[in-house]
């Protein structure tokens, strides 16, 4: 191996090396001693009932593990979004679990909260998953309810959406197994079946302090909306359970008894593993952004087999188009290629930079996956489209239209992994969040924003020295150098991928070795959903 390859390795263990001590850090939750103090109540804590849960041989894969990092400092921080979010097996049926985390402030709702529920619904909804509720929360985080409470992207569309998905005739099982109260009550209620844990669950509108300065009656929260009462008096929840191990033994024996679904017809065969050694990524993969390198290389050792076949080799080079097989699926890859090439015409096109041939080559690879029913997987590091006059006269907006159109309008699943770059229209182009991915992820390598970090403090910082200037104060090298850095660092910060995790503009942040997985389980999921739309690419300008 070249000094290159062992300098890039080095880098990318140590981001991977970063990623897996940052998430032992946010499995803590709210930290040792309140799971200590869950214990000590008889209870489990989030993350224990999620894996005692879901099938421990089988893989799972967590979204949103990095939901609020470096946020709500002032309010003590909320570690996962005080959520955890796991798409696994019950019984080895594939579904969803949401589970409030009651060691970040007793698993009240924060903004990030309800952003990361949502999503868990919405990963439901449009898979056809089955969910699993394990309520343990407060309700709304009151000193920032103005920013929780009311839209339509705030918790009230949570119980808009268990009304749809019980009608679209999505599973929907809860267990409350902790505080359930206010709004939040009628999440369980709203779901097909509801369980309750005896002495440590409870249920009701308003607690037993609200109740007395609201009506003036004096009553327990036990007596008021406890286990007992609601199996046996009011009826509002169908299985009382002895303790949180009893509640998820009994989830486990409905979920076996689900009848099978309906599925979209993926093709699917029996898995290869890459032939090329997997881990050989972290020395492919440049440490530094700018850097060029193939991108076949990559895609090699994320393949079965190490096989592909391309669509369009000798045209449109800077986008690589081709069919494979991820742990058997039949996937369409759409992949920037990060070196020089050379077009037909002999001139020479920058890597990671979307052209006219390759946005047209694009296109027309997306609409063949969707005649073809085939799910794709678009592979991110991308500066953006080539701009100047040669682009523009040969219509680089009008051929990146195209590209964008049928990303939008694509119905088979589609799947995002940012590699590295992610800046501008080409995150758009290249699938990034707005462009409904069913999954998106990103390796630690990743950078997310307009533009890097250099070109963008370049503008700001122009910006900033006319604004100094005009005020009459004289800017010497050494205060310009001062000012780029420190605005470089602010903008650095900003295009991380934990910043776009902690945002959920990403569904994780991964090891690049669990790629194949992530896909393969996502393609699984996706299977739950027939394809009920046509692929229309609408009004195009040819």
């Amino acid at each position: 191996m070249d000094i290159n390859f062992n300098k890039n390795e080095d880098h990318n263990k140590l981001l991977v090396s970063d990623l897996t001590k940052r998430f032992a850090k946010v499995k803590l939750g709210g930290g040792q001693k309140r799971i200590d103090k869950q214990h000590a109540k008889g209870k489990m804590s989030a993350r224990e009932r999620v894996d005692y849960l879901l099938d421990s041989k089988a893989k799972s894969i967590e979204i949103g593990a990095f939901a609020g990092e470096d946020m709500y400092a002032e309010h003590g921080g909320c570690p996962s979004g005080g959520v955890i979010v796991k798409i696994g097996y019950v019984k080895g049926k594939q579904c969803i679990v949401v589970a409030n985390d009651a060691t970040v402030k007793a698993g009240a709702w924060f903004p990030i909260t309800g952003k990361k529920n949502l999503r868990a619904q919405e990963i439901s909804i449009e898979n056809r998953l089955p969910i699993i509720y394990l309520v343990d929360s407060a309700g709304v985080y009151l000193p920032m309810q103005d920013e929780i409470f009311p839209d339509k992207e705030h918790f009230g569309r949570i119980f808009r959406n268990n009304a749809i998905m019980s009608s679209m005739g999505i599973t929907q099982i809860s267990a409350i197994m902790g505080s359930c109260v206010a709004g939040g009550a009628y999440l369980p209620i709203m779901s097909d079946e509801a369980l309750i844990v005896d002495k440590t669950g409870s249920i009701f509108l308003a607690g037993s302090y609200l109740v007395k300065a609201a009506i003036g009656e004096s009553i327990d929260n036990e007596t008021l909306g406890g286990a007992t009462t609601h199996c046996e008096i009011s009826g509002v929840t169908d299985y009382k359970s002895k303790d949180d191990k009893d509640a998820l033994d009994t989830i486990k024996r409905i979920m076996d008894k689900i009848g099978d679904y309906d599925k979209a017809g993926f093709n699917r065969v029996k898995a290869i593993k890459p032939i090329e050694n997997q881990e050989d990524i972290y020395g492919i993969l440049p440490k530094s952004r700018a850097d060029q390198y193939d991108m076949y290389e990559i895609i090699k050792r994320l393949v079965d087999n190490s096989e592909f076949d391309e669509y369009k080799a000798g045209y449109g080079k800077t986008i690589i188009t081709a069919y494979a097989r991820i742990d058997g699926w039949a996937v369409g890859i759409v992949a920037n290629q990060r070196k020089l090439v050379k077009n037909a015409k002999g001139e020479m096109q920058f890597g990671g930079v979307i052209y006219n041939d390759s946005a047209d080559k694009s296109t027309r690879f997306i609409a063949n996956c969707n005649q073809k029913k085939i799910p794709l997987v678009f592979l991110q590091d991308v500066t953006g489209f080539m701009v100047g006059s040669k682009s523009e006269h040969g219509g680089i907006i009008k051929d990146g239209a195209k590209m964008v159109n049928a990303v939008s309008n694509s119905v088979v699943p589609k799947f995002t992994i940012i590699l590295g770059n992610s800046y501008g229209a080409g995150n758009y182009a290249m699938c990034g969040k707005a462009y409904d991915p069913r999954l998106i992820v990103a390796w630690p390598s990743a950078e997310l924003a307009v533009m890097s970090g250099n070109s963008a403090a370049k503008v700001l910082l122009q910006i900033e020295k006319a604004s100094l200037e005009k005020k009459g104060e004289k800017i010497t090298p050494e205060k310009e150098a001062e000012l780029f850095n420190k605005i470089k660092d602010r903008y650095d910060n900003q295009v991380s991928p934990y910043y776009a995790a902690a945002r959920i503009w990403t569904d994780a942040v991964i090891n690049p070795l669990d790629t194949r997985t992530w896909i393969s389980m996502g393609i699984e999921a996706a299977d739950h959903a027939p394809i009920e739309k046509k692929f229309n690419l609408g009004v195009l300008q040819v």
